[in-house]
């Protein structure tokens, strides 16, 4: 056992130093992937599957991979090969349909799918304009992280702009309402984020009990809320004089302070 250590280690060096400065030039080239219309595109550089750069991507190896539809062949590529994760500083935003039962039961199947497959577009091109990257969708819900690798040192804000641009995208900044739905969570804090899974199932994603908060916030936001916690609020630089409450979450002991942010109803 004592002999496997010091390989742990580095590999935690590794990818600490990967997640929270990696090459710049990867930087780069994801706000260059980022601005070529047309999804869908890899979680992680955000490089486009179709439209009119997909050729292009498809030469420079920015295709989807046979294993993991969901990434490009480069981006799979290097988290097999690079397996493991380390902790570090991440802002993560859950964001979910409100009263999607409900929802469902006045629609037809057909018409609540085509909802959701909306929701999901306006959700990954919201999080990828603001620098951040899809974990996964679970149901009604978009998981999403940012972190310094992806977003730089702002993620805290970067996060809390998404999630009120997701709000707006929604639809609830107009005055006839929101065509969906739409609470959420934002929260920063410690958390691993690494390569888990094996074979055609790894994955980039975030663990912990950040990750939690997170999704018990979102849980409990009303439509067109935003529930950022204290520790997101500060590191994102936002008004100390916004009101805050305390929210006893499910399955925590202490309460959890947070700022509750809304969108303006558009002119």
């Amino acid at each position: 056992m004592a002999s496997n250590r010091p390989a742990k280690r580095a590999d935690d060096a590794f990818w600490r130093e990967f997640l929270t400065q990696g090459p710049k030039r990867d930087r780069v080239a994801r706000r260059i992937f980022r601005r070529i219309p047309h999804e869908p595109r890899c979680k992680i550089c955000a490089a486009p599957f179709a439209g009119i750069g997909a050729p292009v991507m498809r030469v420079i190896g920015k295709r989807p991979s046979d294993k993991s539809p969901r990434m490009c062949a480069s981006c799979f590529t290097f988290l097999a090969d690079h397996h493991g994760g380390a902790e570090i500083e991440i802002t993560l935003l859950f964001a979910d349909i409100r009263g999607s039962t409900t929802l469902a039961e006045g629609l037809s199947t057909g018409e609540f799918h085509a909802i959701l497959d909306r929701f999901y577009d306006v959700a990954a091109k919201t999080v990828f304009d603001h620098d951040g990257g899809i974990d996964k969708f679970v149901g009604d819900e978009v998981v999403a992280m940012f972190f310094p690798l992806l977003t730089g040192e702002r993620h805290a804000a970067r996060a809390v702009e998404a999630a009120q641009a997701l709000l707006r995208a929604t639809g609830h900044a107009d005055p006839a309402g929101p065509w969906v739905p739409v609470g959420a969570g934002v929260h920063t804090g410690v958390a691993w984020v690494g390569a888990v899974g094996e074979g055609p199932h790894t994955d980039l994603t975030a663990l912990g009990d950040s990750v939690n908060t997170t999704a018990r916030l979102a849980s409990i936001a009303a439509a067109g809320e935003v529930l950022v916690t204290a520790e997101a609020a500060q590191a994102a630089g936002l008004d100390p004089e916004l009101a805050r409450k305390r929210l006893e979450l499910k399955g925590k002991q202490l309460t959890t302070e947070v700022v509750s942010l809304r969108v303006d109803l558009a002119g």
